[in-house]
């Protein structure tokens, strides 16, 4: 009796331990200060990214295309905006040579290898398969009855050792790897 109160309690906390680990106090109810303290500093940090973005792009485009009066006509600015430009154009089709000739490559590969003929015998691969099924069968029961189990529990002493299949592959004499 008390190691089954022993095993509830420590599943009890293990499961707080992980509601802990995973909640979050801003979408839970209550908490309205830390709701709005986060709100406003999300919208902060958002302000701090997007102005200096939209006052460099209407300075360039005000500079260069006279639409608009820029904010700062700085010529070295314009210079370093075009260069940017120019080194992520460039970085952008490299890496795009790069993605397409793996991908080339690697089809290539695949048409080689892989597709031309199974890189296993076949038919130990059957043997295998039959005599694992006649394994598990007489070590955990019938495979329909473990499928349509809801929960199974599994003895110490079915545990599986650690070479134990490949052993019984080596029995039958059918391991290739």
């Amino acid at each position: 009796m008390t190691t089954k109160n022993n095993q509830k309690s420590e599943d009890k906390e293990t499961e707080e331990k992980q509601i802990k680990a995973y909640q979050d106090d801003y979408f839970s109810k209550g908490h309205w200060l830390r709701k709005i303290w986060q709100t406003l500093l999300v919208l902060f940090g958002w302000i701090c990214v997007f102005i200096p973005i939209i006052v460099t792009v209407l300075s360039y485009l005000g500079v260069e295309y006279h639409l608009f009066k820029p904010i700062w006509t700085y010529r070295e600015g314009i210079f370093e905006i075009k260069f940017i430009g120019i080194l992520l154009l460039f970085l952008f089709v490299m890496a795009l040579v790069f993605s397409v000739s793996m991908s080339l490559i690697q089809n290539r590969k695949r048409d080689r290898l892989v597709e031309q003929w199974p890189t296993f015998n076949p038919i130990n691969q059957k043997r295998r398969t039959t005599e694992l099924d006649k394994f598990m069968d007489k070590r955990f029961g019938p495979e329909e009855a473990r499928k349509n189990a809801r929960n199974y529990r599994v003895e110490p002493e079915q545990n599986l050792e650690t070479h134990e299949i490949k052993k019984l592959f080596d029995a039958h004499d059918i391991d290739d790897l």
